[in-house]
């Protein structure tokens, strides 16, 4: 009689149970054997199952093994299913491990000593386990920090034991040494504590380019910087997660659930309590940046959700990989289609891009003669889409900073103070969206911009002008109007008026 236990396979970053089957037949020659859909490193699970049972002091039979992975249209990947399949291959010796009545699923990665070795994907293995009803769920100890955080999900009733090695696992089950139970670890939402390279302080002049920063970071806002070599738009960059303010909750349980499947937690950890800064170089090819492979895995944007995505030097990154970004700007996530699945992947960042105004970088330099024709420039500057420029709402230029500024004694802005302001501008922003079940300004459809950003005549008038001077889009329009509603919160206004849709509108300038 085939013994069955429970595993947890990742589809993009969804999980799902699967049943692991194993079956022990008379044989002349001994044989292992996997079957369900495994890819290599599951197939590679015979060799790693054999010797972890041995070296645990536990009876590997010289006989024909089947592992059967149920159901078998799903391509099973990843070490992650060693653990099931060594204890359903023990409990088909015999005896079985009583059951007690209880449901259980087990996910990890065996050394060859028996120890187990954590795996990519586990809390959202988990929290899919505790979705589907499961009443124990055992996972490495090594996934113990990031597994902690789904038991704070209001889930109950289930039990979470870690697992240091596959005898320690056996002698739980059968009764001889039990294991202890995963404690609920209190998660600090707070990164106040939080250490950033680059502080608002520490940038000096480029007022009007921290006030679009700012804006940005109270609104969720893509924003495009312009200015010649050393003008500090990199350094702007980074300074920008120094005013995001801490992740909610449920927004930590977004972004750690990517990473756990991404294999991008860092080992000290295991949560991901900052919000994230990815910065590609223009090198990477479209599915690094989107997400994608044989069998899809997120991308850049991905792990940038709820964070930022900073691309340096945009025109110097190819057309093709950038128009890429059309969906993720749009909709908040991304969409990739293999033959095998669909998958989508979540993609809500803000988009900081930095670029010179042309090939030679000193086209707006007063100091410096640019060298660049003008059938230079105009093909330097088509190598972004208008589309592309279309969805970002905030255009700067960074001029070079003064001596005098560089080197003078004021004391700038800190990043705390900003970051005060920017905190309190997003809160206004949530208690307004929240039954729309939206963080920022930004997410808001045409559904929740008729309904938020509402205008009175003067300002309606005022707008339709600048519409038809400055040739706007539609959706050059609707995101004006997310913008202006940021600036309005950040102002403490209930609405937005003609001065906020002043400041708006002059961010869409585009030289």
């Amino acid at each position: 009689m085939p013994a069955k236990f429970h595993s947890i396979a990742l589809i993009g970053l969804e999980a799902v149970p699967i049943e692991v089957e194993a079956d022990i037949s008379r044989a002349t020659l001994p044989k292992f054997k996997v079957v369900g859909l495994p890819d290599t490193a599951v197939r590679e699970a015979q060799d790693r199952v054999r010797a972890a049972i041995k070296n645990s002091g536990l009876p590997f039979p010289q006989a024909r093994i089947t592992v059967n992975l149920a159901p078998a249209h799903i391509k099973k990947e990843g070490p992650m299913h060693d653990l099931a399949m060594a204890l359903a291959i023990i409990a088909a010796v015999g005896p079985p491990p009583p059951a007690n009545g209880k449901r259980r699923a087990l996910i990890g990665e065996l050394a060859l000593d028996g120890s187990v070795r954590p795996v990519s994907g586990a809390l959202p293995a988990v929290m899919a386990a505790l979705e589907r009803g499961f009443d124990e769920m055992f996972i490495p100890s090594g996934n113990a920090d990031e597994a902690s955080l789904a038991l704070g999900e209001g889930r109950s009733g289930a039990t979470i034991i870690p697992v240091r090695s596959l005898a320690g696992l056996y002698a739980h089950l059968v009764g001889l040494e039990a294991l202890p139970q995963l404690v609920h670890a209190t998660v600090r939402h707070d990164d106040s504590a939080a250490v950033y390279p680059v502080d608002f302080s520490n940038v000096h002049g480029q007022e009007h380019a921290k006030r679009a920063l700012e804006i940005a970071a109270a609104g969720g806002h893509n924003i495009l910087m312009s200015g010649p070599p050393g003008s500090g738009k990199t350094m702007l960059a980074r300074a920008l997660p120094s005013i995001l303010p801490p992740m909610t909750r449920e927004e930590m349980l977004e972004v750690t659930k990517i990473s756990s499947i991404a294999g991008t937690l860092d080992d000290r950890s295991r949560l991901v309590t900052t919000r994230p800064f990815r910065s590609p170089h223009h090198s990477a090819s479209g599915v690094a940046l989107i997400g994608g492979g044989s069998w899809p895995r997120p991308g850049e944007v991905s792990l940038a959700h709820r964070g930022v995505l900073f691309l340096d030097e945009l025109p110097e990154f190819p057309r093709s990989v950038l128009e890429n970004l059309r969906q993720p700007l749009e909709e908040g996530f991304v969409t990739v289609s293999r033959a095998q699945c669909t998958l989508r992947f979540p993609a809500k960042f803000t988009l900081v891009a930095a670029q010179n105004p042309c090939p030679c970088g000193y086209l707006t330099d007063p100091t410096t003669d640019c060298t660049c024709g003008q059938a230079e420039i105009e093909r330097y500057k088509r190598r972004i889409s208008g589309p592309l420029l279309d969805r970002i709402d905030l255009h700067i230029e960074v001029p070079k900073v003064k001596p005098e500024e560089l080197l003078g004694h004021h004391e700038s802005e800190p990043s705390e103070r900003v970051r005060e302001r920017v905190r309190a501008a997003r809160e206004r922003a949530r208690q307004r969206l929240t039954k729309d079940r939206l963080f920022t300004n930004t997410e808001m459809g045409h559904r929740e911009v008729k309904k938020h950003c509402g205008l009175d005549s003067e300002s309606e008038r005022f707008l339709l002008t600048a519409t038809e001077r400055l040739a706007l889009s539609a959706r050059a329009v609707t995101r004006t109007l997310k913008v202006a509603r940021t600036i309005a919160d950040l102002a403490g206004a209930d609405n937005i008026a003609k001065q906020h849709l002043a400041e708006a509108l002059q961010f869409r300038t585009r030289r």
